[in-house]
């Protein structure tokens, strides 16, 4: 049997990790919350689908391919959890009430758009849509979740952004994603982008930063859209307040790009498109003071 795809055993370990530069000489942050991959023995019981379909709602290797960004003298933080078991790019209460036994809160938010497609803070659904439990839980057992995971994340995170403001007067934050494509090459079609950058159109980053990632990804080459058909979800409009000079930009890259998605294998390609965005890392480094000025 071919266990490739399989997600491999965890022992415990926190909810997330930041890689630091030795000095963080930037105000910069970046951030994967989708590329986890501990998971939990009791998770995979409940589910349904096969380890495989579990990973399809993950952003593969997303943090390794911005792994550089510590050595350009921002810190990087990655999720550990995987978003199929939560998601932290969702408001923490964010819940279907068809996916559990018991009643849910008054507080919830059981009517966003993201829990109408199966996509709230604990998914009933993975990313290619298929149902991920094989029975109904309990609030509790979400509220344990949120607990353990969401609500740690978001304060590392949080804090991140926050030394970086008070140390340079600003902080611009790249919250970096994957998007699903097909297979492993250059594009799944012809005009498909290779990257697509959110800021929410315009209101959640100086229009100057993505303008300036978005010409130095097209000179590496790259096909580029904006805010289509991704603007930006919790992180980028909850972090991404200019007035108060904390800037947030959301990067989505192609899978096929850089992966097998079938195998969950990195491609050949991989390097030299970390290396792409190591170079981007820099040139954020040397020009966030200016972009960020005003």
């Amino acid at each position: 049997m071919d266990t490739s795809a399989a997600p491999q055993p965890q022992i415990t370990m926190p909810p997330y990790l930041i890689v630091r530069p030795a000095r963080q000489t930037a105000p910069l942050v970046f951030a994967s919350p989708h590329s986890g991959q501990n998971y939990l023995p009791e998770f995979q019981q409940a589910a349904r689908l096969d380890p495989a379909g579990l990973r399809r709602s993950e952003d593969s290797f997303v943090d390794e391919l911005f792994g550089l960004a510590p050595c350009h003298g921002a810190p990087l933080i990655a999720a550990t959890f995987p978003r199929a078991y939560c998601d932290p790019n969702r408001e923490a209460w964010e819940l279907d009430p068809a996916m559990f036994d018991d009643a849910l809160p008054d507080w919830v938010n059981t009517t966003s758009a993201r829990v109408g497609a199966g996509l709230g803070t604990i998914a009933r659904v993975v990313a290619s849509g298929e149902a991920i439990y094989r029975d109904k839980l309990r609030f509790s057992d979400a509220a344990e979740r949120i607990h353990a995971c969401w609500e740690p994340y978001h304060l590392g995170l949080a804090a991140l952004i926050e030394a970086t403001r008070q140390e340079f007067g600003a902080c611009l934050l790249i919250d970096c994603h994957s998007m699903p494509g097909q297979g492993c090459g250059r594009r799944a079609l012809p005009d498909a982008p290779d990257f697509v950058l959110g800021d929410a159109h315009g209101t959640a980053c100086s229009p100057r930063v993505t303008r300036r990632v978005e010409a130095v990804l097209t000179g590496f080459g790259y096909r580029v859209r904006r805010n289509d058909p991704y603007a930006g979800g919790y992180v980028t409009r909850h972090y991404g307040r200019p007035r108060e000079r904390v800037h947030a930009l959301q990067i989505e890259i192609a899978r096929g790009l850089y992966m097998d998605e079938a195998r969950f294998e990195r491609a050949a390609t991989f390097g030299a498109i970390r290396q792409h965005l190591g170079q981007l890392a820099a040139e954020l480094a040397a020009s966030a003071a200016e972009l960020l000025a005003g």
